[in-house]
């Protein structure tokens, strides 16, 4: 059921036009919407809203005090924001249950390409879906089976243009917010010109890699996955025990050499949106010759996962939506980290050692029941960036920010 009309405090979201259309529609149902902007970027974005807005322009050890006024100020019930680990959301994440605000989280979708996420309080490891099985068997158990989403065609480029506009701005932050330091280890312009690099190189890599999967899967031996994922990413940097993606290819390039049979092969697969700033070419050929496997690893720039995933003996992952794809088409999983599908009954739970020999299948009813509670709970049919997307996304996810219970809240004990 609706609650009573609220007022939401809008934080940094992503850069699209997603965060206005959203504000708008939340002030056609007679809430009320307040916005802070952190910097020129944001300011760009939320312009004719008509919803009230602050520019924070102070430290970052102020924003707790100047959250709270605004708490105070609006009488904010709500609190919307897209990424629950950016430090310019940190106090408002860690002080909200205390002053009794509500915490609703988006970020990109637990599955992919069609939806996104939205939980309260936290997502990935800060999510409050349970780590029991049995949980999971006795709630999906109950559920319909989900639906199948509107689908809708969502190309880099917009993305990208979206992208460029936002730091574009961002050029007037010295004089509009001068302490404003972004998220991101990377600045926008090294971003751009590691993108312009690599994709000027993916026609080739793409014939050439289309190639090597053709003759892996032909072979008939034996293999394994390691999809790496981004360096900047929050599920790496806050949720995973590592610093980057060349320390976990070097532990599991390792395990690989001195557990694995030596006719066993491991395949490693670049993340499609990797910014060609760590030249992985080079580095794996060294550390392979390094440990003896010259002749066993195969790496791709590009290509589907799909057949891939599906006739693998085993994929690793640290905590990607990869590791849910595997799960998915049966593939045996080992997570390195502590996402939201490490569960007993889905993925491996010994040893990266004993995976290489055993790997743990995942049991097809768990991951039906698991698929359903996790769409149910806190995926959002919709997209971020091109227009029918974000048209999806606002429609659907008004209803749950609506929702007293939200969905998952709802399903908890």
């Amino acid at each position: 059921m609706k609650s009573q009309k609220r007022a939401f405090l809008f934080l940094q979201g992503v850069c699209s036009p997603f965060y206005p259309r959203l504000a708008r529609r939340l002030t056609d149902d007679g809430h009320r919407v307040v916005k802070v902007n952190f910097n020129a970027g944001d300011l760009l974005y939320w312009q004719h809203t008509h919803s009230k807005s602050h520019l924070f322009r102070g430290q970052l050890d102020e924003l707790g005090d100047y959250i709270q006024d605004l708490w105070q100020r609006y009488e904010i019930t709500d609190q919307v924001l897209f990424g629950d680990r950016r430090p310019v959301h940190r106090p408002a994440v860690d002080n909200a249950p205390a002053a009794g605000v509500r915490t609703h989280v988006f970020e990109e979708g637990y599955f992919r390409p069609f939806w996104v996420t939205l939980e309260r309080e936290g997502v990935n490891g800060h999510s409050l879906l349970p780590k029991d099985p049995e949980w999971f068997f006795a709630t999906g158990k109950a559920l319909p089976a989900p639906q199948k989403p509107v689908y809708f065609k969502s190309s880099f480029k917009i993305r990208a243009l979206h992208d460029i506009r936002y730091h574009a701005a961002g050029l007037a932050n010295p004089l509009i917010a001068p302490h404003y330091r972004n998220h991101s280890p990377i600045t926008a312009p090294v971003e751009y010109l590691g993108y312009a690099k690599r994709f000027s190189q993916l026609k080739v890599w793409k014939r050439r890699d289309a190639k090597r999967i053709k003759t892996l899967l032909a072979s008939g031996k034996r293999f394994f996955m390691l999809p790496l994922q981004l360096n900047t990413d929050a599920q790496i940097r806050d949720h995973s025990p590592y610093t980057n993606m060349q320390e976990v290819i070097s532990d599991v390039m390792t395990s690989f050499a001195r557990h694995a049979d030596s006719d066993t092969l491991l395949c490693i697969k670049n993340h499609p949106l990797d910014m060609g700033l760590v030249n992985y070419t080079s580095a794996i050929r060294a550390l392979a010759r390094h440990l003896g496997l010259e002749e066993r690893i195969v790496y791709l720039e590009s290509g589907d996962l799909n057949p891939l995933v599906k006739q693998a003996a085993g994929t690793v992952t640290v905590n990607s939506t990869v590791g849910i794809l595997a799960l998915e088409k049966g593939c045996p999983t080992h997570a390195l980290s502590d996402p939201i599908y490490q569960l007993p009954g889905l993925t491996h739970q010994g040893t990266l050692a004993n995976f290489w020999h055993t790997p743990t299948p995942p049991n097809p009813q768990l991951f039906n029941y698991f698929y359903r509670t996790v769409m149910h709970a806190t995926q959002v049919n919709g997209g971020f960036y091109c227009q029918p997307g974000i048209d999806l996304a606002v429609n659907n996810a008004t209803r749950i920010l609506e929702a007293c219970p939200s969905p998952l809240e709802a399903l908890l004990p």
